[in-house]
């Protein structure tokens, strides 16, 4: 499955602690930068952090499988083995606070995937996922 990169632009209320969560934490390499905002190159797409004064409200919930989803949220499908590299990196950092620890979701249905929510330091949720099997990813 070939996928063309998304581009999504996003707040934050200080650059430097992007720099620190998107790039040492996640890895993103860094792209074009301003006073007002940073280019990430987030797992093969572009995502912008742009500076704020102040942030928009936060999340609200959603129940999927007994958890409350924050929404909105953001993130990335990975290949199996690096969600789980992912996952073992956060679950050591003390930057992140999980939503949602990560867990397998609809284990043994359609649709099975492992999956974890955090907020960045500004509070914008994301959720990084991964399928054993791709195919799994829009079944119905």
């Amino acid at each position: 499955m070939s996928v063309a990169p998304f581009h999504l632009a996003i707040p934050v209320t200080n650059l430097q602690d992007s720099e620190v969560f998107y790039g040492q934490l996640l890895g993103c390499s860094k792209g074009r930068s301003s006073q007002q905002w940073i280019d990430w190159n987030l797992f093969g797409h572009q995502l912008v952090t742009h500076l704020v004064a102040e942030m928009p409200s936060l999340p609200q919930h959603n129940i999927v499988d007994s958890h409350a989803v924050p929404v909105p949220h953001f993130g990335v499908v990975l290949e199996w083995q690096d969600w789980q590299v992912l996952s073992e990196k956060l679950q050591s950092s003390a930057l992140v606070d999980f939503v949602i620890e990560p867990h397998i979701r609809f284990k043994g249905q359609v649709g099975e995937q492992a999956t974890m929510f955090f907020l960045d330091p500004c509070g914008n949720a994301l959720e990084f996922k991964a399928f054993q099997d791709i195919e799994q990813l829009f079944a119905s």
